[in-house]
């Protein structure tokens, strides 16, 4: 009921708590605005579970991108859901690196803290909590463990963590680092106040020499120091390893006292880790380190001020960004010589470079990646760099990565991220060698890699690809899952191969990857009007169910997949018989009950039970394959539909709440929907820096570009009824496109809304303003 009630919460000067789920900083005063990172919700999207997912979240704690976060855990070792909002009891705050439930956790290890009798199992030791008592921030997490009286704090850096725990008066204090199962040491060196050890555990993706190492300096002598072995079992023994083994510290503590642990890690060796610790936290307190954690987020946050009167949309806003600016997590590292070095998940060796990792771009590619083109293409360039040194290193390109090669999702998506930097400006990274990784994807399957159990990854590469380019479509009945939804991937990473080889001057690479990105026809079936999965022989797959979930598609059915020619939406149209015939269709979406078949899993998954209860009928934005449809309108005329229903996703869908997603967020993509989305336009078709036209949430918006020019998004008389575009003007000029450019956005200058209750049926309808398409290749 609580999160039920965050539209009628109002602020105060000395307002503590908020409905959000989330202890508020007091206010200095009642006009005072909070800085943007105080308006994040970490909590946002963690009332999540197997059956359903209102994010599939956890609270990181963590600087954008950065190598280490640090959670709560509410669940058991090893769980994927580690943190549930609504889970009653905490047992440890973990270093975790997860960046889905569904691909668990590698590298974890967990601090907790206890007064009285020692528990070191973690169904014993879990302290009751409250919600009420808990303080989730960005930059760091603070936790009353009523149990024991005692509060945990952890704020972070890149590569290390500041721990505070505030004790009662007690004569048995204790400090526990849990290894977790999955291989682990830790070893006590009292005379430095120190605990080391490393961690092995991980759900795949990684060689055999897989380590992460740790260290724990303390600033209070121990009293006691103790160890425990894989059966739990405490001992005097300075050191322990096995296959889950752990240590604890002991103290007599004042009330009020406070115990600080600085906490770093590093995947190339111990020395690695204390240089991190030194280098990162050094001899910073807890509270330096916390503020310039918040700095690193208030900084970044910066890029994008919005101002608006509704402070709900704001703080969805930006926890969705936060999400945003997580994911790829860098991998990489600084050695004592000042080079940037990394441990590679792919062959197990130290290397030079960059290196990103734990990132699906089946998900990923749609927005996250098109936002780091436009507002981070420094950052862009170092991702495209651990690409190039991804498939040096392991000879392919990844498509699921975490850390290493995970056989998970389909598609050949890699090359869109990729084609879609280069081509919308960002520079400093290896092109040839990617192009020559991507034309690899779409040549062969042979030689991926394989797991420990010997099976290919089938996730790497294109699964199916002879077939693909022998008969220009992944055939229905030659033992190949999803295969109709591969074809339509293929065929837009063959659209992105295309544009790439032409800025690189393959001019002939171009003419066939162009004309393979048309593939998608092959696939569209006149007599029922969606796309179909297709037989080896060109029969058509029998029977055909549009309302079946999986089977020829992934995670969706042919209502949802049929939209997937982002390069050639005019073609779609003309496919489906005209302007009008391909609204109604998208109108259909909207309309047709939410009725479906599952079959294929035999069970209702979560992604099917997040469309059926939200009231959208078949639209289901919970999952990544429609996400873009809406915007689909501004192809066919009539943008002032894409208008509405976008408004209604965002009101409907996205709060900043424990149930704030509509399904799994994954990576930041659901995130940068919303983010997109509410700055008014959204990127659509890879490589184009097109922006397709939606409806601008705001009133206000200054985005400061990596140039370092200003646009400023003015939205006059916007409000939630007011959701009908009614004129555009860039820097004064009228714009009658339904669509931006990059260089449009990149240039600065006033981008001006002006909305109304009702739609304006004339603006932006011109064909020929419409945004490109293949069938329309006309100069915009």
């Amino acid at each position: 009921m609580v999160r039920k009630f965050i539209g009628a919460c109002c602020i105060s000067a000395m307002l503590l708590t908020s409905a959000l789920g989330t202890t508020m900083v007091p206010a200095l005063a009642q006009t005072a605005e909070p800085a943007l990172v105080d308006l994040i919700n970490p909590l946002m999207g963690t009332d999540s579970s197997y059956e359903l997912s209102y994010g599939n979240t956890y609270p990181a704690v963590a600087v954008p991108w950065s190598m280490n976060f640090w959670t709560p855990v509410t669940g058991k070792m090893g769980n994927g859901w580690g943190y549930t909002y609504s889970a009653h009891k905490i047992n440890a705050i973990k270093q975790t690196h997860q960046p889905s439930p569904w691909m668990n956790d590698y590298a974890a290890f967990g601090l907790f803290a206890e007064t009285g009798p020692l528990k070191v199992k973690e169904e014993e030791r879990a302290s009751w909590y409250s919600h009420k008592a808990e303080e989730a921030r960005a930059y760091g997490y603070k936790v009353y463990l009523a149990d024991y009286d005692v509060t945990a704090e952890v704020t972070p850096t890149n590569r290390a963590a500041s721990f505070r725990f505030t004790f009662p008066k007690s004569d048995d204090a204790h400090i526990l680092i849990d290894g977790y199962a999955g291989g682990s040491m830790v070893k006590i060196d009292a005379a430095n106040r120190r605990i080391i050890g490393y961690v092995r555990n991980n759900h795949g993706g990684v060689p055999d020499n897989f380590h992460s190492y740790f260290v724990a300096q303390f600033d209070k002598d121990f009293e006691v120091s103790r160890t425990w072995d894989d059966n739990g079992q405490v001992s005097g023994a300075a050191a322990s390893e096995g296959d889950h083994v752990g240590a604890v510290v002991s103290f007599k503590t004042r009330a009020g006292e406070q115990v600080n642990v600085k906490v770093a890690s590093s995947f190339i060796s111990p020395e690695q880790a204390a240089l991190n610790l030194d280098r990162e936290i050094g001899k910073d307190s807890f509270d330096q380190t916390q503020a310039k954690a918040r700095d690193v987020w208030e900084k970044e946050l910066s890029k994008v001020q919005v101002s608006d009167p509704n402070l709900d949309n704001r703080r969805t806003f930006y926890s969705a960004m936060y999400r945003m600016l997580q994911f790829p997590r860098m991998f990489h590292e600084v050695n004592a010589a000042g080079k940037t070095v990394h441990y590679s998940p792919y062959d197990g060796k130290v290397h030079d470079g960059f290196l990103y990792t734990d990132n699906g771009f089946w998900d990923t590619w749609r927005a996250v990646f098109p936002w780091f083109a436009l507002m981070n293409p420094e950052r862009d360039s170092e991702i495209m760099q651990g690409l190039v040194n991804t498939y040096k290193e392991s000879g392919w390109l990844p498509e699921w990565a975490s850390p290493g090669h995970r056989d998970v999702m389909i598609g050949s998506n890699s090359a869109n991220l990729i084609a879609d930097a280069y081509l919308n400006g960002v520079r400093g990274f290896d092109v040839e060698t990617l192009y020559e990784a991507m034309v690899k994807n779409a040549t062969t399957s042979e030689g991926r890699p394989r797991d420990k159990r010997g099976n290919v990854v089938g996730a790497v590469g294109r699964e199916g690809v002879e077939y693909y380019n022998k008969l220009g479509y992944v055939p229905y009945d030659v033992g190949i899952n999803e295969n109709a939804a591969r074809t339509l991937e293929y065929a837009t990473a063959d659209f992105s191969l295309s544009r790439l080889a032409a800025a690189l001057g393959k001019t002939e690479d171009a003419k066939k990857y162009a004309a393979q990105a048309r593939n998608y026809r092959k696939l569209f079936d006149q007599e029922s009007g969606w796309m179909r999965g297709r037989n080896q022989d060109g029969s058509w797959s029998t029977p055909f169910n549009p309302y079946k979930w999986g089977d020829a598609f992934t995670e969706g059915n042919s209502l949802h997949y049929s939209w997937s020619v982002m390069q050639d939406v005019q073609g779609l149209i003309d496919l489906m018989g005209g302007d009008r015939k391909f609204t109604d269709r998208l109108d259909s979406i909207f309309s047709t009950r939410p009725i479906f078949d599952d079959s294929y899993y035999g069970q209702v998954i979560h992604e099917i039970r997040e469309m059926q209860i939200v009231n959208m009928g078949q639209y289901a934005h919970g999952n990544q394959p429609i996400q873009h449809m809406i915007y689909l309108y501004d192809w066919a005329g009539q943008p002032w539909k894409a208008q509405a229903h976008v408004r209604d996703v965002m009101k409907k869908l996205y709060s900043a709440a424990p149930d704030g997603y509509p399904g799994d967020e994954d990576n930041g993509q659901t995130s940068a929907w919303y983010v997109f989305s509410a700055l008014g336009f959204y990127p659509v078709t890879p490589t184009l820096g097109q922006y397709a036209i939606g409806s601008p949430l705001f009133r206000n918006v200054r985005l400061t570009m990596p140039g370092g020019k200003v646009l400023n998004i003015e939205s006059a008389n916007n409000s939630d009824k007011n959701v009908y575009i009614q004129s555009v003007t860039l820097n004064g000029k009228a714009h009658d496109k339904p669509w931006f450019s990059r260089e449009e956005l990149q240039g600065g200058g006033t981008l001006r809304f002006v909305m109304g209750p009702n739609p304006n049926t004339k603006w932006g309808i011109a064909k020929a303003n419409a945004p490109f398409s293949m069938s329309a290749p006309v100069a915009r």
